[in-house]
This record gives C-alpha cells, sequence and structure tokens, in this order.
C-alpha cells in the first residue's frame, strides 16, 4: 500500500499578507515562534517550540489537539526557502483507544500579489503509517470509516489557523521590516 492509499487528509486554505515577499522569511518565522503566538494562532494549539534533531536539521514541535486527540508534533524541516517551507513529521496521536503515529507533512507558502502583498498557502497533509493501520485492523475499524472521521476536524483545524498564521507571518515581516529601517 503507498502513502497516498494511506491518505486520511490532504487540506489547503490561503489568506493574504499585507506585506511585501522580500520582508517574509517563512522558516525564520517558524523556528522563532514564540509560544504565546502559536497559541494565539489558534485555540486547539498547547505548546510549541523548536530544536533540532540528532543530524542538526531544524525541527518545530508543536502540541495541539485535534477532534479530541492530542497530537504531538516532531516537525522536521526538509525545505527551508525564505517563501516556502516543507515540514515532516511522525506525530503522536494520543486517542481513546491508545497512541498512534500518523504521518504529517506542513507545507506552508507565499507568492507575491503586487508589491505590498503575498498569498500565504497553508498545506497540510497527513498519512497513516502502517503501524496505525495495523491498530485500526486490531480494532476492527475500517480505514474509510477513520478516515471520514477525521477529515471533517483537520480540514476545519487547517481552515481556522491560516488566516491567524498569515497574520503572524505579516507581524513577523513587518517587525523585521522594522528593524531594518531602523538599523
Amino acid at each position: 500500500m503507498t502513502m497516498r492509499d494511506n491518505q486520511i487528509v490532504d487540506s489547503s486554505f490561503t489568506a493574504i499578507i499585507n506585506a511585501p515577499i522580500e520582508k517574509i522569511d517563512i522558516p525564520a518565522w517558524c523556528f522563532s515562534l514564540p509560544e504565546k503566538e502559536y497559541q494565539g494562532c489558534s485555540p486547539a494549539h498547547i505548546a510549541a517550540g523548536f530544536t533540532t534533531a540528532p543530524d542538526g536539521t531544524r525541527m518545530s514541535i508543536n502540541v495541539e489537539t485535534i477532534g479530541g486527540s492530542l497530537m504531538v508534533q516532531h516537525y522536521l524541516e526538509t525545505l527551508g526557502e525564505k517563501t516556502h517551507l516543507i515540514l515532516d513529521s511522525d506525530s503522536d496521536v494520543f486517542t481513546p483507544t491508545g497512541r498512534v503515529v500518523i504521518h504529517v507533512t506542513w507545507e506552508l507558502s507565499v507568492k507575491a500579489l503586487d508589491k505590498d502583498r503575498c498569498e500565504f498557502t497553508n498545506r497540510v497533509q497527513s498519512f497513516a503509517t502502517d503501524e496505525m493501520m495495523a491498530g485500526l485492523d486490531r480494532q476492527g475499524i475500517p480505514f474509510e470509516v477513520f478516515r471520514t472521521q477525521r477529515q471533517p476536524m483537520s480540514i476545519a483545524h487547517n481552515k481556522g489557523e491560516t488566516p491567524l498564521f498569515a497574520a503572524s507571518i505579516e507581524r513577523f515581516a513587518l517587525r523585521n521590516q522594522q528593524s531594518s529601517i531602523a538599523a
């Protein structure tokens, strides 16, 4: 079975950032995001931090609750360009029937609309791991039933956090713009 066969959700939303594209630096924002700022981007966000993997790869740690399940995400940077960040995580999900691991790809990107505005895209894809599929099998839960129940919660979460992430990135970009003007 391929990852595409195991896809739980593929959700993408956009929002406007009122800042010039040359001021946007998504990796700098992500890997310096204060916990209170992260919490302000969704009522489901609990905690955030950043560290490095043993090989030195930057990592964002996010804790949130989606659909009543606590998630601990260990996002490794797989692409880090100023206007495009891709993070991959084998995330721990704590469900009523125990802990499972799902794979999540979180992709954040911006494209210029004009000299003062950008379109931000927040895309989240999640996939069942072999371990999770085995757990669903042991419980007699068809994957399609699980996927159908999980999708609306994940999509609603992404839809709600996207404009708030865009606003946070905008504040970060404009703060940096003020810092460079003052210097």
